[in-house]
């Protein structure tokens, strides 16, 4: 009866996911409220407040906050370096966190906490040396080494979306640079090298017609394709996971993973993605490296993050 629960928080650009959860990572309460860059603090406070009350359980009965954010994150104090989307620059999120709800607080960033969640929960399976890498609008990335994320000297560490790809005259990345990994196996990556593709290739092609008749390019139109056999799909496919099994192999040669976990709505492609991502991974990988680390889908999808919000909280404080 006196179990306590863990609030996990995950902070994303539209919607800002919440839960309890109990030490055992079992949800007791999910749901979502919007994003309102305003006041997202306190409109978090409100949220944790009226779902208690909803519950009739006293603010007692929470442990502490673990919370999922954009950008760099200073681990030791919570501390935001910058959140372009959200217009931070060195804020003091964990000390805001703190003032508002009463509860402690740890902050990570949002990839960070989702391969924790997977690990936890998920397709980790329970590893202690995983990669997660999600394939979104983005490409974020986690690296786990012995149970303990990798967070680099100023919270930078896992950045795998930034590797460079392609080292002269890559497409232009947020960031700042170009040829990022990010510009090839994201999203809107995927779309970009589709239509650019298209102009090149002269035979027939399902992806060719759907393009021409809507104007319109995804990543999911690519996989759809391919499930058809489309020739056009495949060379796309077959060109993000040369880069993406690249970028895998020399990750993975660096810290010896027993899991790599590919998350990020590009992951709901399943196998039709994942086989030739292996293949590439197997190509590159130094051979004793790749006979520890499997590759797995993801499997909490938008829980992972709340999930492992909750293992910081559990853990961390």
């Amino acid at each position: 009866m006196n179990e306590k629960w863990l609030v996990g928080v995950d902070l994303g650009g539209t919607t800002i996911k919440m839960a309890f959860i109990n030490q055992y990572g079992e949800f007791i309460a999910k749901w979502e409220i919007d994003t309102i860059k305003e006041s997202i603090v306190t409109d978090i406070a409100k949220a944790i407040d009226a779902k208690l009350e909803e519950l009739d359980q006293p603010k007692e009965k929470l442990a502490g906050i673990g919370m999922g954010a954009p950008g760099p994150v200073n681990f030791a104090t919570g501390a935001i370096y910058e959140a372009v989307n959200l217009g931070w620059k060195n804020y003091p999120l964990k000390s805001h966190l703190e003032l508002e709800t009463g509860l402690p607080a740890v902050i990570d960033n949002d990839a960070n906490i989702a391969a924790l969640g997977e690990m936890w929960k998920g397709a980790g399976d329970g590893s202690k040396d995983l990669i997660c890498v999600t394939l979104g609008t983005g490409v974020g990335g986690g690296i786990i080494s012995n149970g303990e994320i990798i967070h680099g000297v100023n919270g930078a560490g896992g950045e795998i979306g930034h590797i460079t790809s392609v080292p002269e005259g890559g497409a232009s990345c947020n960031c700042g640079k170009t040829g990022c990994l990010e510009t090839i196996a994201s999203a809107t990556g995927i779309s970009r090298i589709a239509v650019e593709a298209m102009k090149e290739y002269e035979k027939d092609s399902i992806l060719k017609t759907q393009y021409e008749q809507t104007g319109q390019m995804t990543s999911k139109m690519v996989f759809d394709a391919l499930a058809e056999n489309d020739e056009l799909a495949k060379q796309v496919v077959d060109h993000v996971a040369f880069h993406l099994g690249l970028a895998l192999a020399n990750v993975a040669n660096s810290v010896n993973p027993e899991k790599i976990v590919v998350g990020g709505g590009v992951s709901k492609a399943g196998e039709k993605l994942i086989n030739p991502i292996r293949e590439q991974f197997n190509r590159f990988v130094f051979p004793r490296v790749g006979e520890g680390a499997s590759i797995a889908i993801a499997q909490l999808g938008n829980d992972a993050g709340v999930i492992g919000g909750a293992w910081i909280a559990k853990t961390k404080l």
